[in-house]
């Protein structure tokens, strides 16, 4: 008889889990919780400090001789690595997106970065081979010593189409679709956790060289009215999500404090060169922000 009851006892249901038990879950709460992507916000930053950043600086330093001005230069390989390498890690970053992001958008944005980036790596390599013969960047094309006096003055014609595809061109196509995968990115990085809204602290020390870099690639790149659009937007967001109960997780909330960062960046910048008469002569209008390389080629490269 002890048998019999052994065996109904092993023959009945057995449940998978016990709710009374301190440890038990849920089955619906599972969910994954996001992550601080610390490795690919790393790569980025120092590949941006070096293949971007240090792409002019390179063609200074290393001698003339390693690379003869009918040639490739350091600084253009520099800008072909930059040139690969950024698109790969922002499609990890979009991989990696807690919500599933348009995959047509990502896509053209992808192949528009690469065909601008390209475009800009010719128009800045004969550019900087202009500067090693005098060229000046604050001056505009037909201001320019080395350009002025060309004949058949056709030729300087030719020269502003090389200024039109290296620095407006060039950039809108390399960075309209830069600023849209990272826009697209930060749609999907809110999530409804209040603790998962604070950065660690590997997010706040990569938060001031990420920030300073951005401001360089504002000012250089001279993108500022895209740059504010994509932070205002990004504002609204958060405006918006906030209203529904959700707020920027660690890799959102990393995004935006650098893109805050950049923009107090930018306005000491804008109000420090304010009055200089050279400066506002090549960049007029309102929305004034000069470049920093053409403040170094008007205020330091002569001095040195």
């Amino acid at each position: 008889m002890q048998a019999a009851v052994r065996k109904r006892q092993s023959n009945a249901p057995r449940s998978s889990t016990n709710p009374s038990q301190p440890g038990s879950k849920p089955k619906g709460s599972s969910m994954k919780r996001p992550q601080f992507h610390f490795d690919l916000w790393f790569y980025l930053t120092v590949q941006n400090w070096v293949l971007d950043f240090g792409r002019p600086i390179v063609m200074i330093i290393l001698p003339l001789e390693w690379f003869p001005l009918n040639k490739p230069s350091a600084g253009d390989y520099f800008h072909m690595a930059y040139n690969v390498i950024t698109p790969f890690l922002l499609l990890k970053l979009i991989e990696r997106s807690p919500r599933a992001l348009p995959r047509t958008a990502v896509y053209l944005s992808i192949i528009t970065f690469v065909m601008g980036a390209s475009i800009h790596l010719v128009g800045d390599s004969i550019n900087h081979r202009l500067l090693l013969s005098g060229y000046q960047l604050h001056l505009s094309v037909r201001e320019n010593p080395i350009i002025k006096d060309l004949k058949p003055a056709t030729l300087i014609d030719s020269f502003e189409l090389l200024y039109f595809y290296d620095e407006q061109l060039g950039h809108l196509m390399w960075y309209i679709p830069f600023f849209i995968i990272l826009f697209l990115y930060f749609t999907g990085c809110f999530t409804d956790v209040k603790e998962e809204k604070t950065m660690p602290l590997s997010g706040w020390l990569l938060l001031g060289p990420s920030a300073l870099y951005y401001w360089y690639l504002v000012t250089e790149g001279q993108i500022f009215q895209l740059f504010l659009l994509t932070f205002l937007a990004m504002v609204a967001t958060v405006i918006h999500q906030r209203h529904k109960g959700s707020v920027p997780d660690a890799n959102g909330h990393f995004l935006f404090a650098s893109f805050s960062v950049t923009m107090c960046l930018v306005a000491v910048w804008v109000a420090w060169l304010w009055s200089d008469p050279v400066l506002r002569k090549k960049y007029p209008g309102h929305l004034y922000v000069p470049e920093p390389w053409s403040y170094y080629t008007l205020h330091v490269k002569d001095s040195h």
